[in-house]
């Protein structure tokens, strides 16, 4: 009961610094679009309209971490878990549709200079970095543990460099005179954004796709199964992830012919082995004894895994949960 009640409190304080960096965003969207088309700046506007998205960012990923945390029940089995992946993947969209009209946008402006007010880029391009800063710090908190948290820090992780982009280009054309250095960190601002939507979308397609995490590797884990006492082979073995932090296996286990305790023995050094290795919080395992007929370690399960009558195998499904 206690580590559900810290789970709770932890995922209220997400939620909050979402909530804080939500209204701070958006209290600043207005005022950066006013200054961007008084000082016909593009790094400004396009900066203010990518602020836009990181509003419906933050509320998605607010929402989506609100609704992770909602128990199994018998039409979600799974839980809700791959709400937040669902919401990255919108995260990431968004991301590449920005990187675009910032392209374009960029391209007509170089056809077309227009001159720009740099002492006013400079002071809004400033505040701007400053609250785009505090904003990612207060999401940066389990970003790299969580997918949804981390698609909306890269949202503002963005808006840090965008703003930045911002100031240097108000310098240089303060400096300089030259309107096109404007467009120009538009550009470059538009590439970071491109290059952090590829990362984000990556990882979500492998997730929903039931890929096996990165961090797995698929041929260690079986010599390391190998090496369990009483554990004579491994098939039909399956490793996805459910979220980016929550990893599932499935496997036969071939066993010798044994009592149910002494099986359960075996199950239970199986799931702590693989919780201790490689993460996995939920793994179900299917002990089967020595006689039945051997399968691919990787099977098809659309051609489906019929029980093998007549052949010498008996089975035991068993599950284990860590919980964290």
């Amino acid at each position: 009961m206690a580590g559900h009640t810290h789970v709770h409190a932890h995922g209220g304080q997400t939620r909050f610094r979402l909530v804080v960096s939500l209204l701070l965003t958006l209290g600043f969207v207005v005022f950066e679009a006013l200054a961007g088309w008084y000082a016909h700046s593009l790094a400004l506007l396009t900066d203010a309209a990518h602020n836009i998205t990181d509003v419906a960012a933050l509320a998605l990923a607010w929402y989506a971490h609100r609704l992770a945390e909602q128990p199994a029940h018998a039409g979600k089995t799974f839980g809700y878990h791959r709400v937040g992946i669902l919401a990255a993947l919108v995260n990431s969209s968004t991301l590449v549709l920005i990187a675009a009209f910032i392209f374009f946008e960029a391209y007509q402006r170089f056809l077309n200079p227009v001159p720009v007010a740099s002492d006013v880029l400079m002071t809004v391009g400033t505040a701007a970095f400053v609250v785009n800063l505090v904003t990612a710090w207060l999401v940066s908190h389990g970003a790299e543990h969580d997918l949804n948290l981390r698609s909306a820090f890269l949202h503002l992780l963005g808006d840090v460099f965008s703003t930045l982009g911002a100031i240097l280009a108000g310098v240089g054309i303060w400096l300089t005179g030259l309107d096109w250095l404007d467009p120009l960190a538009s550009v470059l601002i538009g590439g970071l954004i491109l290059w952090n939507a590829w990362l984000i979308l990556r990882e979500t397609v492998a997730i929903l796709l039931e890929s096996t995490p990165a961090d797995v590797e698929m041929s260690t884990m079986v010599r390391d199964l190998m090496q369990i006492e009483g554990v004579r082979g491994v098939h039909d073995l399956h490793v996805w992830s459910l979220s980016q932090s929550l990893k599932v296996l499935s496997a036969h286990i071939v066993v010798d012919d044994m009592t149910v305790s002494q099986a359960a023995l075996i199950q239970r050094q199986i799931g702590d082995a693989l919780h201790e290795n490689y993460g996995i919080g939920h793994c179900t395992l299917q002990l089967e004894c020595e006689g039945c007929d051997p399968d691919a370690l990787y099977c098809d399960i659309s051609l489906g895994s019929p029980r093998r009558a007549g052949h010498g195998g008996q089975g035991l499904a068993s599950a284990c949960q860590h919980h964290h």
